[in-house]
């Protein structure tokens, strides 16, 4: 990547479970960004929508006071520009426009007249593709999956250039919401589980083949959590995180484990966000299916990537012409 801009760019992702915030400085000809901050808070904004249908007043409110304090960090910073995406709870609410409101008016403190873009899941999924490979060794065709919380983004892609491209209705928020009710799930929650990700990752791999992928990339909060884990840490270190190698044999240990515990043996694990306790069981679940079908042709191994879609907006703010 060379930027076409020289200064600050913010970039905000707004998903089910979590918002999160990358500042970045770029700067003309440069091969990369260069990190300034990097903030997660998990605000849970898609608390109740696959039932309700609309944002909960609590959460919007979640939202709105991570989001006063992730401008104000940026603008300490230096930011001139911004931008912020919404991914999977957004697209179908009834009351979109009211979180679209809020966020108009903490983004305008940088930016006059920016909102949070509600980005359809194929943008996402490149987005987290460019993003996820960016300086990391890989083989090609690589998969990168962006294991959200209310979403499941499957990208096939060689060279830096994505090839196939889905976005699956499945993260570990859904999930547990949909068939997790009981702490610890029974066998049989389980299973209802796995039939909503299976049906999902049908229609997934319908469109993404997985025949002839090399490197699988997981990026997102449920793979560094699964690879804090795998390494045996005590607390969560995202330079050890990033790049490390799961063989999917040790994950497939890990991901039954986390299913079969209750949330506060999750919680009482060391590199565990206390966010993440209670929803982790049902991305476990994903990632296990997924290693499953990955297995099957011949994949070894899980890449974790610290980069995904933040990293992409922030390349694409970089990259972007100066406003006439």
């Amino acid at each position: 990547m060379s930027s076409s801009f020289a200064g600050v760019v913010a970039a905000i992702d707004c998903g089910t479970n979590s918002i999160r915030l990358y500042v970045a400085r770029s700067e003309p000809g440069a091969a990369g960004l260069v990190e300034l901050h990097r903030e997660m808070r998990i605000v849970r904004l898609g608390q109740g929508v696959d039932a309700t249908g609309e944002f909960a007043a609590e959460a919007l409110e979640r939202v709105r006071v991570a989001l006063d304090e992730y401008v104000t960090t940026a603008v300490d910073l230096g930011a001139e520009r911004v931008r912020m995406v919404a991914t999977s709870a957004a697209r179908d609410v009834s009351n979109r426009e009211v979180f679209l409101e809020l966020t108009a008016a903490a983004l305008g403190r940088i930016t006059p007249g920016a909102r949070a873009e509600v980005i359809p899941g194929n943008e996402e999924a490149e987005l987290s593709y460019r993003g996820a490979t960016v300086g990391l060794a890989s083989v090609d065709p690589a998969l990168v999956v962006d294991l959200g919380g209310g979403s499941t983004e499957l990208v096939v892609g060689s060279g830096g250039a994505v090839a196939h491209a889905f976005s699956a209705d499945i993260g570990c928020v859904r999930i547990t919401e949909r068939a997790l009710h009981t702490d610890p799930p029974p066998p049989a929650e389980v299973a209802e589980a796995t039939l909503h990700i299976d049906a999902a990752l049908d229609g997934a791999t319908a469109v993404v083949p997985l025949e002839g992928v090399r490197t699988w990339i997981g990026v997102a909060g449920t793979f560094t959590t699964l690879a804090a884990l795998a390494l045996g840490l005590d607390e969560y270190d995202p330079v050890r995180i990033h790049g490390a190698r799961v063989p999917l044999s040790d994950l497939g240990v890990l991901c039954r484990r986390l299913v079969r515990m209750t949330a506060a043996e999750r919680l009482a694990l060391g590199p565990m966000h206390p966010g993440r306790a209670d929803v982790i069981g049902g991305g476990a679940l994903v990632a296990l299916r997924l290693a499953e079908r990955l297995a099957a042709v011949g994949v070894t191994e899980l890449v974790v990537s610290e980069h995904d879609i933040l990293d992409g907006v922030a390349m694409g703010l970089a990259d972007a012409a100066p406003a006439n």
